[in-house]
């Protein structure tokens, strides 16, 4: 029995990750004869995930299976058309948009962002193609939930999204309890169903859908006079293209010849069509789960794969960095003057690299690699690729100083009686060091992959669709928080479980027979 299951996790690993490993290049550099759009495609009505191309959904690109659908898309297909390219969606997290737009990723943002003065300084907006109202967003059991003016609020605890306009209405209402803002929509609305916050600003489209999918919650409008004073752009939704983009008067063209009517009737279809308002009757707990499966589940597998995928060959690739860095920093001070001075600026370096990467978030080391690597030096990474080079050098930088102790728990009598039979340094770190190194630093291998494993999910700032990455763009859609993520932390656990399972086997191995028969126990028992 014990056979079989490691035999079904080892299978499962395996799977797990060819799956992720057949889907990591995609070119992220834009042919002529295409636009590629960024959104986040977990914002319905404006744009979401699906795993289908029902109701005119296009596919994400770098995901093969899954769509992206919403008012964002429809606007984004008719200027794809008149311009007479290709529509190419490229799911973007909101904090990644400007930077991904100004790196050249993508060549316009059609994402329900608003043309602020501040957005205005770092990057071309065309002509509104939508424009909405604020509401608030609370419990319908909250004392807030008869409210008519935004005066009625006082006291509340409310939030916004960061990194929008949003946030910063929250302080016209008199006496708030400011909130920190939040990074996205799904988790204010977890946040509002669990009591932290007692209600979030949004504009209406998205709180008919808030408030569509979970009764719990109510929109509260509010007259001119009552409601959040805005200026007109705040309130505007446009697209956003890079500074001095000569497209801009082209789209603004297309856009001229959408009626009101017309953009009125694709949002009415946007909010009717979006994944969460087709539920079924049947709303018990486990209905949900299996919907979410039936509907994400191989977007999930998918994403799990990427993230094995990333996270064994990062962990392998970081500890080859840190095997060598580990080496060089013990090697002997040279008695040559000029190998002693390269020794010790060699030394300097892999220090600065050791304390930089192990001194910041991988989050930032991300945003640094991914977007400024493109934005100083025109070099434009692939996501995968970028993912792969952030966690294994990350890697390497914690492995380096494993590696080193490692190195000096070895007892000093091996290195002098190596060096008494003539080994060099060489021999004597390959041939009697190292292979006791290994051994002794695998639980920290194995800890680094489970690390790793989980770490991944702060690559979705990039948006490498990982299995975070997909559970985000699921919950978004469907607005079913708990379900939706307790399905993620399973799937995160079976492969931190398999991979510490795996590991203990090769423990085991190296170690060799756990217990040992003396040869005088054996003549006994012969006799």
């Amino acid at each position: 029995m014990k056979k079989r299951m490691t035999l079904f996790l080892l299978m499962s690993f395996i799977a797990s990750f060819l799956i992720g490993s057949t889907s990591v290049m995609a070119d992220d550099k834009t042919p002529e004869n295409q636009l590629r759009v960024g959104m986040e495609t977990a914002y319905a009505p404006f744009n979401w995930t699906q795993t289908s191309d029902k109701n005119g959904a296009v596919p994400k690109s770098g995901d093969k299976g899954a769509f992206a659908g919403g008012y964002d898309v429809e606007i984004a297909k008719r200027v794809a058309e008149e311009m007479g390219r290709e529509l190419v969606i490229v799911p973007t997290q909101w904090d990644g948009l400007v930077p991904a737009l100004e790196s050249g990723k993508i060549d316009a943002i059609i994402a329900g962002m608003s043309p602020t003065e501040e957005r205005r300084q770092q990057i071309d907006f065309t002509d509104a193609y939508y424009e909405s109202h604020l509401v608030v967003v609370t419990r319908q059991n909250s004392s807030y939930a008869n409210a008519t003016s935004i005066n009625d609020f006082a006291g509340a605890k409310i939030t916004g999204q960061l990194n929008t306009f949003h946030y910063t209405v929250v302080e016209q209402i008199p006496d708030v309890v400011y909130q920190d803002p939040m990074k996205d929509f799904s988790a204010m609305r977890v946040a509002l169903d669990s009591g932290i916050i007692d209600g979030y600003v949004t504009e209406r489209p998205e709180g008919v859908t808030a408030t569509s999918v979970n009764d719990k919650f109510k929109m509260i409008e509010f007259s001119e006079e009552d409601g959040f004073q805005t200026n007109p752009e705040d309130v505007q939704i446009a697209i956003g293209m890079r500074k001095n983009d000569p497209l801009v008067q082209e789209v603004n063209q297309i856009l001229a010849g959408i009626s009101a009517e017309e953009r009125t009737a694709m949002m009415d279809a946007a909010i009717k069509n979006q994944p969460s308002a087709n539920k079924s009757e049947e709303t018990t707990l486990l209905s949900s789960f299996k919907k979410i499966i039936d509907d994400y589940g191989i977007l999930f597998l998918k994403g799990a794969g990427l993230t094995l995928f990333i996270a064994i060959f990062s962990t392998i690739a970081g500890t080859i960095i840190g095997l060598l860095v580990g080496v060089f920093r013990t090697i002997p001070i040279s008695d040559n003057p000029v190998t002693r001075f390269f020794q010790k600026i060699g030394d300097i370096l892999l220090t600065i690299y050791i304390e930089v990467f192990r001194g910041t978030p991988m989050m930032v080391q991300a945003m640094v690699i991914f977007y400024g690597l493109a934005l100083a030096f025109g070099i434009d990474l692939n996501r995968t690729v970028a993912a792969l080079l952030i966690v294994s050098i990350n890697t390497g930088a914690y492995m380096s100083e494993i590696v080193r102790g490692g190195i000096f728990a070895v007892d000093r009598g091996q290195f002098e009686a190596a060096q008494a039979i003539g080994m060099t340094h060489s021999q004597t770190m390959g041939k009697v060091v190292l292979p006791q190194v290994i051994r002794n630093i695998l639980p920290a291998i194995g800890n680094e992959t489970v690390i790793n494993i989980k770490d991944t999910a702060v690559l979705s700032v990039i948006s490498v669709t990982d299995l975070f990455f997909q559970g985000t763009a699921a919950a978004g859609t469907n607005y079913q928080f708990f379900q939706t993520f307790l399905i993620v932390g399973v799937i995160y656990l079976v492969m931190t479980l398999t991979a510490t399972r795996l590991l203990r086997l090769m423990e085991k191995k190296m170690d060799g027979p756990s217990a040992y028969i003396k040869v005088e126990e054996i003549a006994e028992g012969q006799e």
